[in-house]
């Protein structure tokens, strides 16, 4: 997909950028940056998802049923008339598989974001909302505070870990909120607690 015509881009990029060509080594850096990786990998799993998301062929399978045995009632009546709407008509089938069929083709299983925090700096230039859930396993990441801002950050990701197999942390990144709790004027240590 995406992620294999971006590599063979990079290649390119890396000949040209040996050869000290305009603009060439600021493309590079700017295809290699982990923000555009990580986009592009969740661009591909949307679009994975949104090609495969099963939709119902109707939201209300109880009620054309019903519609359905009054028709075979007028219909004449033969073996496999006779067979289908007694099938219909059987309680296991009404109440439980298209009674549930009908609540799971109502309800709305798209992904939602939490609300963005009231607190948002107005001079941030990006801003992402990252959601991990741990399960009892170690982040993956170290936090210091930045000498000359104050900032919480991430130190490091560690490889193999929840935040780097995640591909939504990365070394830098500064820290505005940890599960709902500001952390601007915590200690490192405050915030590992809340982690």
């Amino acid at each position: 997909g995406i992620s294999h015509v971006l590599t063979l881009v990079l290649q390119e990029l890396s000949l040209l950028c040996k050869r000290d060509v305009n603009g060439v080594g600021m493309l590079y850096d700017l295809l290699r940056s982990h923000w555009l990786q990580a986009l592009l990998k969740i661009y591909e799993c949307l679009q994975h998802y949104l090609g495969k998301r099963p939709v119902p062929v109707t939201l209300q399978a109880r009620a054309l049923t019903r519609e359905v045995v009054v028709l075979l009632r007028e219909a004449p009546q033969s073996g496999e008339i006779k067979e289908l709407r007694r099938l219909l008509r059987a309680p296991h089938l009404k109440a439980a598989l298209l009674s549930a069929h009908d609540t799971v083709a109502q309800k709305d299983f798209e992904p939602t974001l939490p609300p963005l925090p009231d607190n948002i700096p107005e001079n941030e230039e990006a801003m992402r909302i990252v959601c991990l859930v741990k399960n009892n396993q170690p982040l993956g990441a170290t936090i210091k505070r930045h000498e000359i801002t104050g900032d919480i950050t991430v130190a490091r990701v560690i490889h193999g870990g929840l935040a780097d197999r995640s591909g939504l942390l990365y070394a830098g990144d500064k820290l505005v909120e940890v599960n709902g709790v500001p952390v601007e004027g915590l200690e490192p240590e405050q915030v590992i607690n809340i982690l």
